[in-house]
C-alpha cells in the first residue's frame, strides 16, 4: 500500500473511530456536512475559487432515518478501507450493487444517488478525495490531443506517451486519477477545452492543435472531475493559459463555470479542481449577432437558467451580465457547430484565432 493509500485509509478509520468515541461518551453519533446549496457557497479571495460557507447539515442517529445513514456510512468506510488495503479499485456503480451483499439490509443503498452522495460526504469529512479512495466514475475519461509528452503510472507499470505522436485521432484518454501523470515535455502554447465531440473532431481534422500549439481537451459536456483536475494541473504546473470553448446557451456557461470556479456539488474540492484563470472563448450572444449565426429560440427553461445565472455569484461580472442580458433580449441560442454556416474552416482560420488574439493568448 502506498503512502497516499495508507493516509486515506487512516483518515477513514479515524472517521469511524469518532462514531465509536461518541458512543463511548454516551453521545448520539453524528456527522456534520456543509450544506451543498448555492446559498452556501462563498468566494475565497485567497484561493480565487468558490467554496462552501459555514452552514452545515447534521447526519445524526437521533432518528431512524439518521441512524440508517450513519450505518451506511460505517459499512462504506469498512469497504473502502479494505479496498485500499488490498490495492483494489471499484466504480461508484459497483459500490451501489456491492451493498446488496452486505449482511444488514438497513445498510444497503436504495439507489445510486444515495451511494454517490455518501461518498461525497465521506470526502468532505475525511478531507480525502474519492480518487484516493480508489473510487472511479462509471464514465470513460475525456481525451487530450496536442504537443505534450507524459509518463502515466498504471497498474501495468509506467508508460510514456506523446499526446500527438503516440495516439490516433481519438487522442490520449485521461485516467480517472490524473495525479498519476507526470509531465515530461510540453510544446503547447495554451489549453483549449472543447464542449462537444463534433467540434473537437473538427479542430483535430483541421490540424488546429499542430498549427497553433493547442492542447485540446474534450470536455464531453459537463466535465468529469478528472478532466478538471488535469486542466488545473496543466495551468498551474506548466503555466499554460486555459480557454473554454462551448455552445452559446446557459447550460454551456455553467460548463465554463465548473472549469473556472468549481461546481456547487464539489465546492469542497474547488482548490483541487477549479482553474479561476480560465477564459471563456465559447459562442457569445454578441457572436450570434455579429456573425448572424443559425440559432434556436430560448426555451422557458433556458430563460429561467439565464435569470438564475444573473444571481449566481460565479457570473456576477460586467462581462457576464452584459452577455446574459443581451441573450435574453435577442431570445436566441447557438451551438458551436453553427460556425460551419460560414464554412468548415471558419472556426480554425478565423473565429478562434481572432478570439485568442483578442485575449492575448496568441
Amino acid at each position: 500500500m502506498s503512502a497516499d493509500d495508507d493516509r486515506a485509509r487512516e483518515q477513514l478509520i479515524d472517521l469511524a473511530a469518532r462514531f465509536y468515541d461518541q458512543f463511548e461518551q454516551g453521545e448520539v453519533p453524528s456527522m456534520s456536512i456543509p450544506t451543498r446549496t448555492k446559498s452556501n457557497i462563498e468566494y475565497d479571495e485567497e484561493a480565487d475559487v468558490w467554496v462552501y460557507g459555514d452552514r452545515e447539515s447534521t447526519r445524526s442517529a437521533n432518528s431512524v432515518r439518521g441512524a440508517q445513514k450513519l450505518l451506511k456510512a460505517v459499512y462504506t468506510i469498512d469497504f473502502l478501507a479494505d479496498q485500499l488495503e488490498q490495492d483494489r479499485s471499484s466504480t461508484l456503480r459497483e459500490l451501489y450493487y456491492l451493498s446488496e451483499s452486505w449482511d444488514n439490509d438497513n445498510a444497503q443503498f436504495n439507489d445510486q444517488d444515495e451511494s454517490n452522495q455518501l461518498v461525497e460526504d465521506l470526502e468532505i469529512v475525511s478531507e480525502v478525495t474519492r480518487e484516493d479512495f480508489h473510487m472511479r466514475p462509471e464514465e470513460s475519461g475525456a481525451k487530450v490531443m496536442g504537443p505534450l509528452r507524459i509518463r502515466e503510472q498504471t497498474n501495468r507499470g509506467a508508460r510514456e506517451i506523446h499526446c500527438q505522436d503516440d495516439v490516433g485521432q481519438g487522442g490520449y484518454q485521461i485516467p480517472n486519477n490524473p495525479d498519476t501523470i507526470e509531465f515530461l515535455e510540453c510544446d503547447a502554447e495554451f489549453v483549449l477545452c472543447v464542449e462537444t465531440g463534433g467540434m473537437r473532431d473538427r479542430l483535430v481534422e483541421n490540424g488546429f492543435d499542430e498549427e497553433f500549439g493547442a492542447l485540446t481537451v474534450h470536455l464531453g459536456g459537463q466535465p468529469a472531475r478528472a478532466t478538471r483536475r488535469l486542466t488545473k494541473r496543466l495551468h498551474d504546473e506548466l503555466d499554460l493559459p486555459v480557454t473554454v470553448f462551448t455552445d452559446g446557451d446557459p447550460w454551456s456557461y455553467r460548463i465554463f463555470g465548473s472549469v473556472a470556479y468549481g461546481s456547487i456539488k464539489s465546492a469542497h474540492l474547488s482548490e483541487y479542481l477549479a482553474t479561476p484563470q480560465a477564459q471563456f472563448i465559447g459562442i457569445q450572444p454578441a457572436d450570434i449577432v455579429e456573425y448572424d449565426l443559425p440559432t434556436d429560440p430560448l426555451s422557458d427553461s433556458d430563460v429561467n437558467a439565464l435569470e438564475s445565472e444573473l444571481e449566481d455569484p460565479r457570473f456576477q461580472t460586467d462581462y457576464w451580465e452584459e452577455q446574459i442580458e443581451l441573450q435574453l433580449e435577442i431570445d436566441k441560442k447557438a451551438e458551436q457547430q453553427a460556425l460551419a454556416a460560414r464554412g468548415l474552416d471558419f472556426v480554425t482560420e478565423t473565429y478562434l484565432p481572432e478570439r485568442l488574439d483578442e485575449m492575448g493568448v496568441l
